[in-house]
């Protein structure tokens, strides 16, 4: 069962600095039918005007992703790190038992439009730790490429979480069937442009919870970027955030 969550269906984050689209229940957002799915917790698509960003602030027990579409996001934490994330770069930031981060929009002049991610962590109290990757966009043409699992397999981040993700880019005749493990489930988001998996139609910002299905094939991408999220076959209603 492929149950969409259209993108006009999202929760709405306006703060003329901050154009915030929630798929799940966040900060002022609340909707009791939609606390996120499995161990995913939040999918925000963020806008964020130049020069401006989310000062410090704290958090703990969470696995938070960052994945850019355009322009450079700058990030800073409290471990010492610092980094700038353009398109086809991703960051997994393991909050453990506590960090203090900033995100910021690199540039003066441009935005930058990003998802912010975050996964519920299987252990709680765990040391901190930051992961970045660059994916080139051919190994992300017409397929998917994994980018996060729980051992770090191939070029992906670790997560410390039973569940995958993978990022792939799909246009005209681009087209890839995914065999889904028996008892998994699937979350489906459409980052760009629109595609077709198993005879339903995607727009950019529409999201799918997957049930037993034994697989997902994708075709007749526009200018697709998706990504495709591997979970555990659980249902928790996880508390706002």
């Amino acid at each position: 069962m492929i149950e969409q969550r259209l993108s006009a269906q999202r929760g709405l984050g306006d703060h003329g600095w901050l154009h915030s689209r929630h798929t799940f229940s966040f900060a002022n957002y609340r909707d009791p039918k939609q606390t996120g799915f499995s161990d995913l917790l939040v999918i925000n698509d963020d806008q964020v005007a130049p020069a401006r960003g989310f000062g410090a602030h704290p958090h703990s027990n969470m696995e938070i992703i960052s994945y850019v579409l355009t322009g450079a996001l700058e990030h800073k934490d409290s471990m010492g790190t610092g980094s700038v994330i353009v398109p086809g770069d991703v960051q997994l930031m393991s909050a453990g038992s506590g960090v203090t981060h900033s995100e910021f929009n690199h540039s003066s002049t441009d935005s930058v439009h990003f998802l912010q991610i975050w996964i519920v962590p299987s252990e709680k109290g765990t040391q901190p730790g930051y992961q970045q990757v660059s994916v080139a966009e051919a190994d992300k043409r017409g397929k998917f490429s994994l980018i996060v699992s729980p051992t770090g397999e191939g070029k992906s981040l670790s997560v410390r979480q039973d569940m995958r993700i993978w990022a792939g880019l799909f246009n005209g005749s681009e087209q890839q069937t995914v065999a889904l493990g028996e008892d998994r489930y699937a979350w489906i988001q459409v980052a760009r442009g629109s595609i077709t998996v198993n005879g339903i139609r995607f727009n950019a910002g529409d999201g799918a919870r997957v049930r037993n299905e034994t697989s997902l094939s994708f075709s007749e991408g526009d200018n697709a970027e998706v990504l495709l999220f591997d979970l555990r076959p659980v249902e928790v209603n996880h508390p706002t955030r």
